[in-house]
């Protein structure tokens, strides 16, 4: 994940998230950009190696999203709270409502997506509340605010 830079000693949280995100998600934040997006039909994950030529990140990418889409899709949101060290917010709602949404992994050039759709009013919320969490605790800079889908 490309992540803002910050001095581990001005936000040891965030320096934390960066360390264990390695660890989970098997992939550099060094070496990758991550993502998150919020639509009006739910949202979307996506890393994608820095480096075209990076083949072992962007395998690695595409490893780790296919598992966390089979976790989420069975209301598994451990790893993300293996990350940040807290449960995210929205998670609990996404879990109890998770025949409510649709889990999509998407191939990108560089990486992948995974594309996260209900129709669910309830789940919407939640799936943009664990977004907004994402991009704030991850520092990515991404919108908080709907933005339309590519």
């Amino acid at each position: 994940m490309h992540l803002q830079k910050t001095n581990s000693t001005e936000d040891p949280h965030h320096e934390g998230v960066v360390q264990r995100g390695d660890e989970v998600m098997g992939f550099s934040h060094e070496k990758t950009t991550h993502h998150f997006r919020l639509y009006a039909d739910g949202g979307a994950i996506e890393a994608e190696a820095n480096d075209a030529k990076d083949a072992a990140s962007r395998d690695q990418i595409r490893s780790h999203f296919g598992h966390i889409v089979t976790m989420f899709a069975a209301g598994n949101f451990s790893a993300p709270m293996l990350i940040h060290a807290q449960n995210p917010p929205g998670t609990e709602t996404l879990k109890r409502l998770q025949d409510a949404m649709q889990y999509k992994l998407e191939t990108t050039e560089k990486g992948a997506r995974i594309r996260i759709t209900t129709k669910d009013p309830d789940a919407l919320r939640a799936v943009h509340e664990f977004m907004r969490f994402q991009i704030s605790d991850h520092q990515t800079g991404d919108s908080l605010d709907m933005t339309k889908v590519p």
